[in-house]
Order: C-alpha cells, then sequence, then structure tokens
C-alpha cells in the first residue's frame, strides 16, 4: 500500500498535503495539495464552489465561506 500523503516540519510550522475541515456536524471538507495549488473538496454541499486555489489560507476561507454566512470557521487538521 502507497501512502501519498506526505508530511514535513519546516521550522516549527507542519507543512502538510491533505488538510480536513471539521465543523460541529463532523467533517465539511478537505483540502488537498495540488501542484498548481490548494484543491477544495466539499461534502454534501450542492451548487457549492470547490476548486484550486493559490494559497492554503484563501482555500481554508473558501471552505468556511461554502458554508454559509452565519457558520463558524471549520477547525482544519493537517493529514
Amino acid at each position: 500500500m502507497t501512502n501519498n500523503t506526505t508530511t514535513t516540519t519546516t521550522n516549527d510550522t507542519t507543512t502538510a498535503g491533505t488538510w480536513v475541515a471539521v465543523g460541529p456536524a463532523g467533517a465539511v471538507g478537505s483540502i488537498h495539495r495540488a501542484p498548481d495549488g490548494f484543491r477544495v473538496e466539499l461534502y454534501g454541499h450542492r451548487g457549492a464552489r470547490s476548486g484550486t486555489y493559490p494559497t492554503l489560507e484563501t482555500a481554508k476561507g473558501a471552505v468556511h465561506a461554502a458554508l454559509g454566512p452565519l457558520a463558524s470557521r471549520p477547525e482544519f487538521h493537517a493529514h
């Protein structure tokens, strides 16, 4: 079995290949490192915007925005 997710540590900052967004109701989406940025995948949100974003922070913002205007920002767990 091959694990394609890599994790490296540089200057006390963890850089992972995948981050899972977790809200009060459980996992709501994930972010995957891609050659051209960070790809967002949303779980169970019909019509929600998915795509590739240039930075991890913009990808996290896209996940948060897709949850709706009153949603709390999810926690992002590196895997």
